[in-house]
């Protein structure tokens, strides 16, 4: 009987995702596994709030929700909207981090922006500056990117080089899982570890063996993904803007995500690396930067960062 109830569930879930069955829902298949084998088939709904406060927070019942990085320079209002909690109280809590003493952020200016015509001078650039930012510190660095193809393009050119400074270094995708490379990078206490999707969040490295965080470029999703795209239209058609009120939001508290590897006990000390120059270029450069927990960075360029770049 169980198994029959549960042949049942699969074949309405497969039936609802061929006919597309719910038109508040967005479906799409991806392919997995190292062969890219598994198709899976997915679907998510394109708006969250209405159920979630028709079920949840207008229910009467108590819902606490938290995390260090649901605000939008020191505002929770864009994730209240987004999950249907307008109307519930909320409360923004400083970290008791002492972020003042304790990190220094440095902002690479000369970083070409991102685009098809310059993507190979980025990639030359980005190169460089990584070299650079690891040898000046000693502790273990994480160097965090949005792109696989920029990731492996980077670890070519650099993995000769650590491994003539008998620095370890350690590379998502490889032979070990994202747990085994955290614990490596613990044990090593000077590794340097490129990272994509996944070590944005969840990496916990306390102490000098995650003394440097590198951002190379502002963790915005791919417009192409399906959900993406789908609630971008639903914005849209709305009325709405959707860089403005998911793009932006999204890559902010993602940013935020990464940005909290660095700082896990209230005696670990490290810096901020960010090389993505759209954080001074564009207008929207400064919630990124308001996002920070230090307030305070300095500039540099590659004329001047033999001076600028001062790691503890």
């Amino acid at each position: 009987m169980e198994q029959r109830t549960r042949i049942k569930s699969i074949q309405a879930g497969i039936s609802e995702w061929l006919t597309l069955g719910d038109k508040k829902h967005v479906y799409w298949a991806e392919r997995g596994g190292k062969r890219q084998t598994i198709v899976t088939l997915r679907s998510a709904p394109i708006d969250v709030a209405p159920p979630l406060r028709e079920h949840l927070f207008g229910c009467g019942t108590s819902v606490v929700c938290t995390s260090a990085t649901l605000a939008i320079s020191g505002s929770l209002e864009t994730f209240a909207r987004k999950i249907g909690a307008e109307d519930a109280r909320a409360v923004a809590v400083a970290s008791p981090f002492d972020y003042m003493r304790n990190m220094r952020v440095f902002v690479a200016a000369d970083v070409p922006l991102p685009s098809p015509q310059e993507a190979r001078l980025s990639l030359d650039v980005l190169t460089d500056y990584v070299d650079f930012c690891v040898r000046r510190v000693s502790g273990g660095t994480l160097v965090l990117f949005t792109s696989y193809a920029d990731m492996r393009a980077v670890a070519q050119r650099l993995s000769p080089v650590f491994a003539d400074e008998q620095r370890p270094f350690l590379l998502q995708g490889e032979e070990l899982s994202r747990t085994e490379l955290t614990r490596e990078m613990r044990r090593a206490g000077n590794a340097v570890l490129f990272g994509t999707e996944s070590f944005w969040t969840g990496v916990d490295v306390p102490g000098d063996a995650l003394s440097q965080v590198i951002v190379t470029r502002l963790p915005f999703d791919p417009p192409t993904h399906p959900v993406l795209e789908a609630r971008s239209d639903f914005i849209r058609n709305e009325g709405g803007n959707p860089f403005a009120q998911l793009t932006l939001p999204e890559a902010v508290i993602k940013f935020r995500q990464g940005i909290g590897r660095l700082i896990r006990t209230a005696s670990d000390r490290g810096v901020i690396t960010l090389l993505d120059s759209r954080v001074l270029a564009k207008s929207y450069g400064r919630l990124f930067l308001e996002s920070l927990p230090q307030p305070h960075h300095v500039r540099m360029t590659r004329e001047d960062r033999e001076g600028k770049f001062k790691p503890f």
